[in-house]
């Protein structure tokens, strides 16, 4: 037994697992030859997104492996007459300023145009506004849909 690893052969050409418990935050693999240089080609750490230590994938502050966030509030919307809008601020947790945002309304009407923005952090702002010609809305509560997917750094 080597560093916890039961070792069958000496042979440094055979795969060899160790399996963490999800209490370990830290570890540190090391490979040593027996005779020489061992010339690595691959090391992979498998894992469940949310077992991944955060330097690994993610901040302290982003839930690891989490990319889509959503939220869904009532919004009693205003009375909209042609071009009015209204805003609303809606609380996701973990959105930042730049990521990718995405609103629905749950109502019948087809003249009331959302625009999402992830505003500040935790915060989405919402706009509707009428893009109807002639008609004014006033619509009962509805469901706000609200979708929050953090973008990619390459």
């Amino acid at each position: 037994m080597a560093g916890g690893v039961l070792m069958a052969d000496s042979s440094p050409n055979r795969r060899v697992s160790v399996r963490l418990g999800l209490g370990v935050v830290f570890a540190q693999i090391g490979i040593c030859g027996f005779d020489g240089t061992i010339e690595l080609e691959a090391l992979r750490l498998y894992g469940l997104p949310e077992h991944t230590p955060a330097l690994l994938c993610g901040t302290p502050t982003l839930p690891v492996g989490q990319r889509e966030f959503a939220a869904e509030v009532a919004w009693d919307l205003p009375s909209l007459a042609p071009g009015i809008t209204s805003l609303l601020d809606v609380s996701v947790a973990n959105c930042r300023q730049g990521d990718l945002t995405d609103a629905a309304l749950a109502s019948s009407t087809r003249f009331i145009e959302l625009d999402a923005t992830a505003w500040t952090t935790n915060t989405v702002r919402v706009m509707a506004r009428n893009i109807s010609p002639g008609a004014t809305f006033d619509l009962a509560a509805v469901t706000l849909s609200v979708a929050v997917t953090k973008r990619r750094i390459s």
